[in-house]
């Protein structure tokens, strides 16, 4: 009797801490998948949503509330001329292969990343380094040929990750990193899988598994949801669920924000959009609110320049191209385009684009120019519109934080060429005090805005969808991540 009763109480004991265990697997949607896994040899920002973080680490990171702090480098010390740049390394690093991680490293990363023939996106992120030294396996020297008041920042994109010499070519399908978690498989079309990893130099995840789900379509990301094949799709693609959501307490819902300024990029060097007067024309053409409301069912900032408005930098230009479609046809008739134009508008998958992009063609027919819509796949639009330039209008949201030095760029996509903006940006980097660089900031914005280089549309919103039992997700989405370091069950 005594052994019978024993028996029910640890079967009893057994079935409550099953019970209790928390759970240690998670799997995230995501709308897009990326085109490779590679941070330095792609633009796409879903490789960092998966990466960023979680498999790749830089010198320094971003935290959730935006800020820069230490990854790979436990501390730097600057010059008092701002030229030298001295990090310390944390100590017992290795990489996912089980290689120790050092500061030749980091120096070979880094020059990797800023080679004449680098294909790393964001080179221009390593502008101003002279060279790289490694005076011993723990330190590294940057040194600066000028001042960088943005250095620190600069390296924290997913950019300026570190790799081994030994595993760099083959990131791209199995990335060897330093971070919390290691690639175990992808499965093209479907989803991305990657496991704790044991020997992580830092304070441990609480995740065992992290299963990346791709789900194009909207009505498919809805049902994954509600049928618990996703646990959380921090950047849910259908906002006119979201009420749904809010009114389920299975799920949470959080509405934050992004560094995602989507605009209706133009071709500044192609015809007709070369002519200020047509791009001008084209803003007061684009009525920001009817897109907000009809491809975001509200959720959106309207923006009049490429600056996110939670920035204390940011300046509302939008008054610059309020919606007059009497004021954008007077100038296409200025411009020499009375009778209007034809051009094309293609369109990335997410769903603000081929959403937004519908209305913004009917906006456009209102005064006589007509954009031929194209829906292209993400590989398509990098190799047409982003490197091909192949386009007139196209809509895509830039998530890359504080990124407005693209417009010093004139081979960046949309071709915009001034030599005063692109002195300014050259002596904001110099610039190492916060107010004055807020300043420059604020004139920056003042110059594209004025020169109708785009058409600014709105800030992107963060609209998460979760289980309400999940807890560590970023509210906002400070750079391109979907950082899992914190992530746990709250069972």
């Amino acid at each position: 009797m005594f052994r019978r009763f024993s028996a029910l109480l640890l079967g009893l004991a057994i079935t409550a801490g099953t019970v209790q265990a928390a759970q240690t697997d998670i799997t995230i949607g995501m709308q897009l998948e990326p085109p490779n896994l590679d941070p330095t040899a792609g633009a796409a920002a879903a490789i960092d949503e998966v990466v960023y973080a979680n498999v790749f680490e830089g010198l320094t990171r971003f935290a959730s509330d935006g800020s820069v702090k230490p990854a790979l480098a436990e501390s730097w010390e600057i010059s008092d001329d701002g030229l030298t740049y001295t990090f310390t390394l944390q100590s017992g690093v290795t990489f996912h292969d089980g290689s120790t991680f050092n500061a030749e490293d980091v120096k070979f990363s880094l020059d990797r990343s800023r080679a004449e023939n680098s294909t790393n996106a964001q080179k221009q992120l390593f502008d101003g380094i002279e060279s790289i030294e490694v005076p011993d396996l723990q330190t590294v020297v940057i040194n600066l040929s000028a001042p960088n008041g943005a250095l620190l920042f600069n390296l924290a994109w997913g950019d300026a990750i570190v790799m081994s010499p030994d595993t760099f070519d083959k990131a791209k399908t199995e990335p060897v990193g330093t971070g919390p978690f290691k690639f175990s498989r992808w499965v093209q079309g479907d989803r991305i899988e990657l496991e704790k990893n044991p020997e992580y130099w830092g304070a441990s995840a609480k995740l065992e598994k992290v299963t990346f789900k791709f789900i194009s379509e909207p009505t498919a990301a809805f049902a994954a949801l509600m049928a618990g094949d996703v646990d959380a799709f921090p950047v849910y693609p259908a906002p006119e669920n979201l009420a749904q959501f809010e009114a389920d307490p299975r799920f949470s819902v959080v509405v934050g924000s992004t560094e995602g300024e989507t605009i209706l990029s133009t071709n500044n060097k192609q015809a007709p959009f070369d002519n200020k007067l047509v791009r001008q024309a084209v803003a007061h053409a684009i009525n920001r609110q009817e897109i907000i409301d009809g491809a975001m069912f509200g959720y959106g900032t309207p923006i009049g320049t490429h600056f996110a408005p939670h920035h204390p930098a940011y300046k509302d230009f939008t008054d610059n191209s309020s919606y007059d479609v009497d004021k954008a046809k007077e100038l296409l008739k200025e411009a020499g385009f009375e009778d209007g134009f034809k051009t094309t508008l293609k369109l990335p998958p997410p769903s603000y684009a081929r959403r937004g992009g519908e209305i913004i063609a009917a906006q456009l027919r209102q005064v006589g120019i007509e954009a031929e819509i194209s829906n292209l796949e993400w590989a398509q639009w990098l190799e047409q519109v982003f490197r091909g330039k192949d386009f007139g209008l196209t809509i895509v949201s830039h998530t890359e934080p504080m990124d407005i030095g693209i417009y010093a760029r004139p081979d960046y996509y949309f071709q915009y060429d001034n030599a005063d903006f692109q002195k300014l940006i050259s002596d904001l980097t110099l610039e190492t005090d916060e107010e004055k660089r807020n300043i420059m900031f604020q004139e920056a914005q003042e110059i594209i805005a004025a020169d109708y280089v785009n058409g600014y549309l709105f800030q992107l919103a963060k609209t998460g969808v979760a289980n309400a039992k999940i807890e560590g997700l970023w509210e906002n989405s400070p750079t391109q991540a979907n950082d899992m370091t914190e992530v746990f069950w709250n069972d």
